[in-house]
C-alpha cells in the first residue's frame, strides 16, 4: 500500500476509472449481443437501429481511449457486413 498521499489518490482514481471503463465496455458488449440476436432472428431493421447505438457508443469510447481505434473500426465493419449480408439474403 502506498504511503504517499498523491500515490494513494492515484490508486483511488485508477480504481474509479477502471470501474467506469468496465461499465462502458460491458454496455457495448450487451448491445453487440442484442445485435447478433436480431440478425439471427432476421430483424434487419431492429439490427440497424441497434447498430446506430453501438457505433455511437464505440466511437465515444474510442475518443476517451477506453477502446483502441482499430478494434472500433474492426467491430463496426463486422457489424455493418452482417447487416448487408442479412439484407441481401
Amino acid at each position: 500500500m502506498a504511503n504517499i498521499k498523491s500515490a494513494q489518490k492515484r490508486i483511488e482514481t485508477t480504481k474509479r476509472d477502471t470501474l467506469r471503463n468496465k461499465s462502458k465496455k460491458s454496455e457495448i458488449k450487451t448491445y453487440i449481443k442484442k445485435f447478433d440476436e436480431a440478425i439471427e432472428a432476421g430483424n434487419v431493421d431492429e439490427a440497424r437501429e441497434i447498430f446506430r447505438h453501438v457505433d455511437k457508443k464505440m466511437k465515444q469510447a474510442e475518443a476517451k481511449n477506453i477502446i483502441h481505434k482499430n478494434k472500433v473500426a474492426r467491430t463496426t465493419s463486422r457489424l455493418q457486413r452482417a447487416i448487408n449480408n442479412a439484407q441481401n439474403a
